[in-house]
């Protein structure tokens, strides 16, 4: 993998109108954080980032998630100059990836 391949599906990285967009990620992220699921395997995302939208702020989480998914941020390294907890950059990092995989695999039916 050269240095200028798509490391996500993400259509900005892409180009790819069937892949999901940053802002289609950032979306449903933070509608979760809002409302999250009940009795669902994946609620722990949504609690988890409840927490860090409550904390940080919805641009902070919306920015480390455009670095890690079009920039190539490390998850860790994602909350530079944010006043963000690395591990926070983690969690938030790990639920957009996980957010993007569900929203590529609804086109695909």
């Amino acid at each position: 993998m050269t240095e200028t391949d798509a490391l996500y599906e993400v259509r900005e990285q892409t180009g790819n109108p069937a892949h999901a967009s940053v802002d289609d990620v950032t979306t449903l992220v933070l509608e979760r954080a809002r409302d999250p699921r009940e009795n669902h395997h994946n609620a722990h995302f949504d609690e988890a980032m409840a927490a860090v939208v409550d904390r940080y702020g919805a641009e902070a989480v919306r920015t480390v998630i455009h670095r890690v998914l079009v920039e190539h941020y490390p998850f860790r390294t994602a909350t530079v100059t944010l006043d963000m907890r690395n591990f926070d950059g983690v969690r938030i990092g790990t639920t957009a990836v996980w957010t993007l995989r569900e929203l590529n695999a609804q086109g695909d039916d």
